[in-house]
């Protein structure tokens, strides 16, 4: 196993390599058959690889969401916004947060857009055409995202300088001032005012300029005899981290691998060293993993730190609200051994932070003085990065081996506090809802279509509205309460009255609801909800009630159609013991039309009308077909009961035969000739298949 498979016939004596075509390099594992000499599993830095004609043919494993991202960056394209991560040995990619088909996202909504690894891109606001991306050490490009151009930008030195040291996951920053102007940083700071077609150093070197090879390793020099091997690993003595406040256009902070914090508060005119080791609990050997400007105050800084490759995987995360003068820790509950990564902070909420650790992502509600896991299906694995698409209202994780994770619109958050759980329930604002048709695909079915098992495909959000709620308890029947109490204590049990059981069995479930209705009141969609304790959440899929009647056997048949675009409202209930009860506060929202179509047709006005009538149709249909199926049960029980009454039959049985032909005539109205439809012979269209369309 190398970066290619080298293969030996004679027990080692010599080695050719093995042919690759088609398939990623890297290799890390192989497995073989005992039945089969042609059969061949390898695990490489792409992913996994099998070839049944000894490595002549090669089959990737596409369904294996296992990518390793370092960092992201968001677009702002519309409708939906895109996502650019540089990934381990796999290059950087792009591709969109979500897709308007009903199959969902797949591999081919997403793109390489630079080769090698990747590492931190950036976008430009405004102009989602315009991308960063990178390759390790500082290999910077400008990519055209309208026309492909790839331009390399990167910074070089001037003639009689010395070479620029650049670390393997370099910094980029796009100027929260001016979407064109641009920091990079090698052990010094670059700055460009045009997208990197020209660049200005504004520092000198930053860092603490040492002679890495001078430096120990295992505790002592290193002969220049051992195996050292430099050049396709990250330097040293470089700079990590870069950021500019929002709120005060100049100031600047550099974080260094070697455990340096610059501050500019002059646009690079001067920098002030902040030794960490100066920082109370903060070793002098950790690595800046990041520093972020706070969004609201411009003399408050926060920086993750990491001192893991000295054996420590202490949590080290610390605050600074004066440019970095003094310091304090946001640790607080953070659990031993977590490494920290990266931080975002709510551009609404200041208090509202968000931190990638080696473990997962946490939040904190409060500006550090307590963190939260988050749970929602995150897996416990680290998490390099964090970015938030302000538009969107999204939280965007990058993990490092299982791909993406997007939490949809977490504004709930803005509110939690413990005034808040305290409350019996809260509904929370809704986002407004986009309204189009999910289109197919790869067919009319959300999934993988007819592709297989082997076709990865990621869900996109649910389509409609997404609608958050939080219950600060369970609702359950008094049986459930009662042996909840029970199981919390066994030992003193009390038998029930024969009173409290009768309410028992009396008792009906209860039920939390929720109900959408339309500008003019009107209530178009009720729906039951999990009335589980903590936070919830469920989509009303921008339809209208179903409008079938109720039968034992077929539920409420078609689902309901489209509501228009407009102005709705939510509101949420509690049904107990038949009483009626308001929770919350109800929430509106907007449904927005995402797209215009081809042809101009009807107004929206017309066809929700139309749509309307429809269900109304269709419900009447409906009515009368259940009505027409329970009268046909009642006929078959009657003309058994004519067959065993101990009374004159013939008038009977005459009428009960007219009755017969009439509503097999009403029968053949509605769904058409029975003979024919039972060979499924072709029919003049009747009530059943107009209506059933």
């Amino acid at each position: 196993m190398n970066v290619r498979i080298q293969v030996s016939e004679d027990g080692g004596k010599t080695f050719t390599t093995l042919q690759e075509e088609s398939k990623h390099s890297d290799n890390h594992a192989i497995a073989f058959r005992a039945d089969d000499p042609n059969y061949l599993l390898v695990g490489t830095d792409g992913g996994l690889y099998e070839s049944f004609d000894l490595a002549q043919n090669w089959r990737f494993m596409a369904n294996l969401p296992l990518t390793q991202f370092y960092k992201i960056a968001l677009d702002d394209s519309e409708p939906f916004y895109q996502i650019y991560g540089g990934t381990q040995d796999n290059s950087t990619q792009g591709g969109y947060s979500r897709t308007d088909n009903i199959q969902g996202i797949q591999n081919s909504d997403w793109k390489v857009v630079l080769d090698w690894d990747g590492h931190q891109p950036a976008t430009e606001p405004g102009n989602p055409a315009i991308v960063y991306a990178e390759r390790q050490e500082g290999t910077l490009s400008r990519l055209d995202m309208t026309t492909g151009e790839v331009i390399d930008i990167q910074p070089q030195p001037a003639a009689g300088e010395p070479y620029e040291r650049f670390n393997w996951d370099a910094p980029i920053l796009v100027s929260p001032h001016k979407p064109s102007r641009i920091y990079f940083a090698s052990q010094r700071v670059w700055r460009s005012e045009n997208r990197g077609d020209d660049w200005t150093a504004i520092s000198g070197d930053l860092s603490r300029q040492q002679n890495r090879l001078e430096l120990p390793i295992m505790g002592k020099q290193q002969s220049w005899d051992n195996a050292w091997d430099v050049l396709a690993m990250s330097n040293y003595n470089t700079i990590t981290s870069l950021a500019e406040s929002p709120v005060q256009e100049g100031l600047l902070y550099a974080g260094t691998d070697d455990g340096l914090i610059q501050v500019s508060e002059n646009g690079g005119g001067n920098w002030r060293k902040v030794e960490i080791g100066s920082i109370k609990g903060i070793p002098a050997t950790a690595f800046i993993n990041d520093i972020k400007a706070d969004l609201f105050d411009a003399q408050t800084v926060y920086v993750c730190l990491d001192n893991h490759k000295y054996g420590d995987f202490t949590p080290y995360l610390i605050k600074s609200t004066d440019a970095g003068r003094t310091w304090t820790s946001l640790r607080a509950n953070l659990p031993d051994r977590t490494l920290v990564w990266r931080l975002v902070q709510d551009h609404e909420q200041r208090n509202l932070l968000f931190l990638a650790t080696e473990f997962g992502v946490y939040t904190s509600l409060d500006g550090g003085v307590a963190w939260h896991k988050l749970g929602g299906g995150l897996p416990t694995i680290s998490f390099r990065d964090l970015a938030i698409q302000r538009r969107e209202n999204d939280l965007v994780a990058a993990s490092f081996g299982r791909g993406i994770f997007i939490l949809d619109d977490y504004t709930a958050l803005r509110q939690a506090s413990k005034e808040q759980m305290a409350a019996t329930a809260t509904l929370f604002p809704v986002r407004d809802a986009d309204w189009y048709i999910p289109r197919s695909h790869l067919g009319f079915e959300p999934g993988r279509g007819d592709q297989g098992a082997g076709h990865f495909v990621a869900p996109n959000p649910p389509f409609g509205t997404l609608i958050t709620y939080y219950l600060k308890e369970d609702f359950k029947t008094p049986a459930a309460l009662r042996k909840e109490k029970e199981e919390k204590n066994p030992n003193q049990i009390t038998m029930p009255s024969w009173d409290e059981l009768s309410k028992e069995h009396t008792s009906s479930q209860p039920s939390i609801f929720m109900v959408v209705k339309n500008a003019d009141g009107q209530i178009v969609r009720r729906m039951d909800v999990p009335a589980k304790a903590g936070f919830n959440r469920t989509n009303w899929d921008l339809r209208y009630t179903p409008p079938g009647a109720i039968t034992e056997e077929s539920g409420m048949g078609m689902y309901g159609l489209l509501a228009p675009p407009g102005t709705y409202t939510v509101s949420l209930f509690q049904q107990k013991d038949g009483v009626t009860t308001a929770l919350g506060t109800s929430q509106s929202f907007e449904v927005i039309p995402m797209y215009q179509p081809a042809l101009k047709g009807a107004s929206i006005a017309e066809a929700a009308a139309f749509w309307r009538s429809f269900e109304r149709t269709f419900g009447d249909y409906t009515v009368l077909a259940d009505q027409v199926s329970s009268a046909e049960g009642l006929l078959k029980r009657m003309q058994q009961a004519l067959q065993v009454a101990p009374t004159d039959q013939a008038t009977l049985y005459q009428q009960w035969q007219q009755l017969h032909t009439d509503l097999m005539a009403m029968k053949v109205a509605l769904e058409g000739n029975p003979a024919k439809n039972e060979i499924e012979k072709r029919t003049p269209p009747s009530y059943s298949t107009a209506c059933l369309l």
